[in-house]
């Protein structure tokens, strides 16, 4: 319920809900809050919670008082009430706080709440950050993977202990191939890694298969201790991945558009009878409600980045454009429609047309497009928005 952005001018941008420090800002507000549901009359309604805080909604800087002087950023990352940025010297600042299913788990060990910006002393040298909704991954200039957060799916590929879950809140070793990851990402309560190779790993929560692991897919509270890689995909070369609650994509570097996991939503982009039987798990109805093996979407070509929200995701083309399909209900496919997406469509509308989307960041019932600006054409990256 947060977004996080990096600015060209190096600047941190947070809004959205601040309720366990997620903004790592000061966003008290006195004045009132607007009714967005209200007109323009007066109302006997007092209920604050119908309003919006202008300090919360409105983007904002992170003080820069909370970091070193002369930090340079190169990416944000934000879980459901925590926020992550990774410096150019590969050092990691965090605010907020991560949530389990008993309601707020730390910031660290120590630390409940953290409401300002603090310094990961524990991480050095890191070249990229992954955030799940309660978990974080971070890649290290040795091609080595650690994580911390919830582990209660195993997101961490590590089994934790209830009477020594505060450990999870430690950044530790990923049991990966060693020295050969050069990617990262997160689903909800699943974890990706992708090798020099280009042949992905997963580990965390399986019961609807996000993970693209057969053996266990569709069993209640299924998981992946420990990464296992997706054979699947070993025909290909992956270059990029990503995971939402229950569903997961990737592109390779032939292009190719690859989605599994939860199908009820259009989460895969498939309309359900172009599904291959061999591949879904049922329900008692007789519904699709699993595709479990990875499969690609003849549809679409030329795809270079992905994103994935808790029910929808999104495909951006090597030529700028956008294309996005699932869960609609809140309008945040980017199609004007609460109705389900049911394939991959293109996003087309005059805030984007002509625009060159390098990327998506898409939060739960919220979506982000970004891109080059008018005028500039030099290497832009898509980890600005998170």
């Amino acid at each position: 319920m947060h977004v996080a952005a990096l600015t060209r001018d190096n600047k941190i941008l947070t809004w959205g809900v601040n309720d366990q420090g997620a903004l790592g800002r000061d966003t008290t507000w006195d004045g009132g809050l607007k009714d967005m549901d209200g007109d323009d009359s007066d109302s006997d309604d007092d209920d604050d919670d119908t309003g919006i805080n202008p300090n919360e909604s409105t983007p904002t800087p992170v003080g820069e008082e909370f970091f070193a002087p002369g930090t340079k950023f190169v990416q944000v990352v934000s879980c459901d009430s925590a926020t992550f940025v990774l410096t150019q010297d590969g050092r990691v600042y965090g605010w907020g706080t991560f949530r389990s299913s008993d309601g707020v788990l730390g910031f660290n060990e120590s630390i409940n709440i953290q409401q300002r910006p603090m310094l990961l002393t524990s991480l050095k040298n890191i070249t990229a950050l992954a955030a799940g909704s309660n978990h974080v991954l971070a890649l290290d200039t040795k091609g080595n993977v650690v994580a911390w957060g919830c582990g209660q799916q195993n997101q961490l590929g590590r089994r934790i202990i209830e009477r020594n879950k505060m450990s999870s809140l430690i950044p530790q070793g990923v049991g990966l191939p060693r020295g050969k990851i050069v990617k990262i990402a997160c689903g909800a309560y699943h974890s990706f890694a992708v090798d020099k190779e280009g042949k992905v790993w997963g580990w965390g929560l399986n019961n609807f298969g996000e993970i693209g692991v057969q053996s266990n897919a569709g069993e209640d509270d299924a998981v992946i201790l420990k990464p296992a890689k997706l054979t699947d995909l070993d025909d290909h070369v992956i270059t990029d991945v990503d995971g939402g609650v229950h569903h997961s994509l990737a592109c390779s570097d032939k292009g190719k558009l690859f989605t599994w996991g939860r199908v009820d939503g259009y989460q895969v982009g498939f309309e359900f009878d172009k599904l291959d039987k061999e591949d879904v798990i049922f329900d008692e109805r007789g519904s699709p409600r699993i595709l479990v093996k990875p499969t690609a979407n003849a549809e679409l070509s030329d795809i270079c980045s992905v994103a994935a929200s808790s029910d929808n995701s999104f495909a951006i083309s090597k030529d700028g454009k956008a294309y996005s399909w699932g869960f609609s209900s809140n309008y945040q496919t980017g199609q004007g429609t609460i109705e389900d997406i049911k394939t991959p469509t293109h996003i087309d509308n005059s805030a984007i047309r002509g625009k060159q989307i390098i990327g998506a960041g898409a939060g739960g019932q919220f979506s982000i497009l970004f891109g080059i600006a008018d005028g500039q054409t030099n290497g832009a990256k898509t980890n600005g928005v998170h």
